[in-house]
């Protein structure tokens, strides 16, 4: 008895670690998939999405009667996702992590589907970070973008988000800015999955005034997709200091910097 029981008990948090990671990747989701994004699961993580706020138009469920995720942007890979595509869903699928959560038996990962293969989407990878790597070197020799410490190393390993980089770019040239961080990797990303957030403020400078955060907010909001963020948001770094927070949402456009290295 005292084994049935222990078996038992072992099952039942066993339930509940697999319950919380399938909240946490829900919630997740939810706040950072595009609008407009397909997303892939098996029933219980579609409902669970579905109780997040996602709408059942953009949920795929995968069945034994769908073949594949194709035609989908993202895969909640599940335990019962990968037992059922077992290899292909790395090989073939969706080779890329943009967050996990959960471990062991529980864990659940949040996948990019690569539509033209995993060995098509790896080169495309590699090709965009090393376009993002030629662009954050560009903005460090930038006068009017000022990065420092950790962020500065960011740039210059290509770790950053190529609508990050397009947008301060262009907004250089009407406003100095400080770059004070970039975050919004998700936990447990893959490597070269970009940072897609960025803490700025506006530069001072010799004999000028930095813009305000108004100023900075309104030059976001007037942009077009890809480059129009999901997110902007005024937060407090220091009782002193608040900085414009930028957010942009997955799946990361691949490309954007064309074929420059």
């Amino acid at each position: 008895m005292v084994a049935l029981s222990g078996s038992g008990a072992g099952r039942q948090a066993a339930g509940v670690l697999a319950a919380g990671a399938r909240q946490r990747a829900a919630g997740w989701v939810a706040g950072q998939a595009a609008a407009e994004a397909i997303v892939a699961c098996d029933p219980a993580m579609c409902a669970a999405l579905q109780g997040r706020g996602v709408p059942v138009g953009r949920l795929l469920v995968l069945s034994p009667a769908r073949a594949d995720p194709l035609g989908s942007d993202l895969v909640v890979a599940t335990p019962a996702v990968r037992s059922r595509f077992g290899a292909r869903l790395t090989a073939v699928y969706a080779p890329v992590i943009l967050a996990a959560f959960g471990s062991g038996a529980a864990r659940i990962e949040v996948r990019a589907v690569a539509p033209h293969g995993a060995a098509a989407y790896r080169a495309r990878l590699a090709a965009d970070v090393q376009a993002r790597r030629a662009a954050g070197a560009s903005l460090l020799h930038n006068p009017g973008i000022r990065a420092a410490g950790t962020a500065r190393a960011e740039l210059a390993d290509g770790q950053v988000d190529t609508r990050l980089l397009v947008t301060l770019a262009a907004l250089s040239h009407l406003h100095p800015v400080d770059v004070l961080s970039f975050g919004r990797s998700g936990p447990g990303a893959s490597a070269g999955v970009p940072l897609r957030s960025a803490d700025i403020a506006g530069a001072a400078l010799p004999g000028g005034h930095p813009a305000s955060l108004t100023s900075l907010r309104a030059f976001f909001r007037a942009q077009w997709a890809p480059y129009l963020p999901a997110s902007l948001a005024t937060v407090r770094v220091t009782p002193r200091r608040a900085v414009l927070r930028v957010g942009y949402r997955i799946p990361c456009p691949l490309g954007l910097l064309g074929s420059r290295s």
